[in-house]
C-alpha cells in the first residue's frame, strides 16, 4: 500500500473515531428511534381512527336499517288507514244516500197526501157550489119538492 492510501485510511479512522467520541451513532440511533416511535404513534392513531370509523359505519348502517324498517311500517300503516278511511267514507256515503232517499220518499208521500186533500177539498167546494146552484134554481122556480128539500137540508148540515 502506498502512502496516499495509508493517509486516507488514517483519516477515515480518525473521522470514525471522532464520530464515535462525539456519540454521533447514538444520536443517530436515538433520532431514528424517536422517528420510529412517532411513526408507530401515528400508525396506532390511524388504526384507532379506522376502528372508530368502522364502528360508526356499522352504527349508521344499523340506524339506516331501523329507519327504513320504520318507514316501511309507517307506509303500511298509512295504506291500511287510507283503506279503512275509504271504506268508512263509502259506508257513510251509502248511509247518507239512504237517509236522503228516505227523506225524499217521506216528502213525496206528504206531498201526495196534501195533493189528495186539496183535490178532496176542491171536490167538496165544487159539490157545494153545485148544490147551491141547484137550490137556487129550485127556489127561483118556486117549485118545492119536500124530499129534495130534506136531502138538501141534510147535505147543508153535513157540509156546514
Amino acid at each position: 500500500m502506498d502512502a496516499a492510501h495509508i493517509t486516507e485510511l488514517v483519516g477515515l479512522l480518525v473521522f470514525v473515531g471522532a464520530l464515535i467520541y462525539l456519540k454521533v451513532p447514538g444520536m443517530a440511533l436515538s433520532a431514528l428511534d424517536d422517528r420510529a416511535a412517532k411513526i408507530q404513534a401515528q400508525l396506532d392513531e390511524a388504526k384507532k381512527l379506522r376502528e372508530e370509523a368502522e364502528a360508526l359505519l356499522a352504527q349508521i348502517k344499523t340506524q339506516r336499517e331501523a329507519t327504513e324498517k320504520q318507514a316501511a311500517e309507517m307506509l303500511a300503516a298509512a295504506r291500511t288507514e287510507s283503506e279503512r278511511l275509504g271504506v268508512e267514507a263509502s259506508v257513510r256515503l251509502e248511509e247518507d244516500v239512504a237517509r236522503r232517499r228516505a227523506l225524499a220518499e217521506r216528502r213525496i208521500a206528504l206531498a201526495e197526501s196534501q195533493a189528495a186533500a186539496e183535490v178532496r177539498a176542491a171536490a167538496v167546494d165544487l159539490a157545494s157550489e153545485a148544490a147551491e146552484q141547484v137550490l137556487a134554481s129550485r127556489l127561483a122556480a118556486a117549485k118545492a119538492d119536500p124530499l129534495v128539500d130534506q136531502g138538501l137540508a141534510k147535505l147543508a148540515e153535513r157540509l156546514g
